[in-house]
């Protein structure tokens, strides 16, 4: 069994910058094999739901300063619902796609990537959206859609919170972001060495949210804190090729200086 202080320095090394020259460790763009879909598939009779399109979008008109000067993590929520175009504000500001290679290799967004890959895929846990059903979803980047993945029990509250050890305001707020890596789009490119990457762009995905939704008078809370397993299945992945790697409830707030 290895000792705290050897796990540590383990762990430590996926942290670090990898050697690129490494030939033993030759990433599959280079030995010639196709690249992964940009996005999951769905099935042609999956259900879609049409979001706001970006250039619609009339709200979130907040001076970038005072978006950054306000952010926070916000835990108290007011339970009103959201609006779809909040809504779709707040998927578009954090993986809404500009431009596709016309070879389906990658894409451009409003968040960088290393490479261009984009190795996250976003699910939603819906509990209160004007227009839509509470359930479970996935966003659809390059379609700029929804995709109905299944409808909430009602217990969905409960479990989700629970599923993030107990935390209960995540339960209490109107969807519940969750980002899945799908880590082989960027180990195709970068090999052994994409999963610093991966790391790294949740955070760049996680404040662009934080942003938004100071803009729109909503609040976010990153949470790293979660049961793998559980909220693994909520989101019905299979934990090995895809699995969730951050997540971040959303609801109204006041205008009451009441979190820290």
């Amino acid at each position: 069994m290895k000792s705290y202080d050897e796990l540590i320095r383990e762990r430590r090394e996926l942290l670090k910058a990898q050697s690129i020259g490494d030939e033993e460790y030759e990433s599959h763009q280079r030995k010639g094999v196709p690249p992964p879909p940009l996005e999951k598939p769905y099935p042609e009779n999956g259900v879609l739901f049409d979001l706001v399109k970006p250039e619609d979008v009339r709200l979130g008109n907040v001076p970038l300063f005072e978006a950054i000067r306000k952010r926070e993590s916000r835990r108290k929520y007011t339970g009103e619902a959201l609006m779809l175009e909040e809504l779709s504000f707040l998927l578009w500001s954090t993986q809404g796609v500009k431009v596709v290679d016309k070879n389906r290799v990658w894409t451009k967004r409003v968040v960088p990537s290393g490479g261009a890959r984009h190795p996250f895929e976003t699910y939603l846990i819906v509990s209160r959206v004007e227009g839509l059903e509470s359930g479970v979803y996935r966003y659809l980047a390059i379609e700029h859609k929804l995709l109905w993945l299944a409808k909430s029990d009602s217990r969905m509250a409960e479990r989700v919170s629970n599923a993030c050890y107990g935390q209960s305001f995540v339960g209490e707020s109107a969807v519940v972001f969750v980002w899945a890596a799908v880590p082989y789009r960027a180990e195709w490119r970068y090999g052994v060495r994409g999963y610093k990457d991966v790391a790294v762009e949740a955070g760049h995905i996680c404040q662009n949210l934080y942003l938004a939704c100071e803009a729109i008078g909503a609040g976010a809370c990153a949470i790293a804190a979660y049961d793998q397993k559980a909220v693994d299945e909520l989101i019905g992945v299979d934990g090995q090729e895809e699995f969730t790697v951050y997540l971040a409830p959303v609801g109204k707030i006041s205008n009451d200086k009441e979190q820290k």
